[in-house]
């Protein structure tokens, strides 16, 4: 007798749910021009970004290629490039840029962002907003 367990069978015309990883980068730290005060523009101050990824993995993984999964680096040098671009108002909008560059992959079926002033108050640690957005594409 097989040590396997059985598995009922699937009825016709039901889906497989996707496997799915969470890809994340922790406490970035990039200085860029935010905020809505006078004393906030021309002036670069420090934010830091985390993010969970929902991602749906493919069957290229067993495959052990850079090119088979949503890739951590280009991720970052993205969010890096985009905060240096120019001024930005609100972290909501800097959040939501950078969830438009993370769902920018197909496979990224959500992106939970969280975008932190951290040299707004000497006496808080940081100030900001965490958004969570799906692929529109899936």
């Amino acid at each position: 007798m097989s040590s396997v367990a059985a598995f009922p069978p699937r009825a016709a015309g039901e889906s497989v749910q996707p496997v799915m990883r969470r890809l994340f980068v922790r406490d970035l730290i990039v200085t860029g021009e935010i905020g809505v005060h006078p004393h906030e523009k021309g002036r670069r101050q420090r934010v830091r970004i985390n993010l969970d990824l929902d991602v749906e993995e493919g069957a290229g993984v067993a495959e052990d290629r850079l090119a088979d999964v949503v890739c951590y680096e280009d991720i970052v040098v993205k969010v890096r490039a985009l905060v240096g671009q120019r001024h930005v108002n609100l972290v909501e909008t800097l959040a939501e840029r950078i969830a438009e560059i993370c769902l920018g992959d197909r496979r990224v079926r959500r992106a939970q962002v969280r975008v932190e002033k951290l040299d707004v108050f000497e006496d808080v640690a940081s100030v900001g907003v965490e958004i969570s957005r799906q692929n529109p594409r899936n």
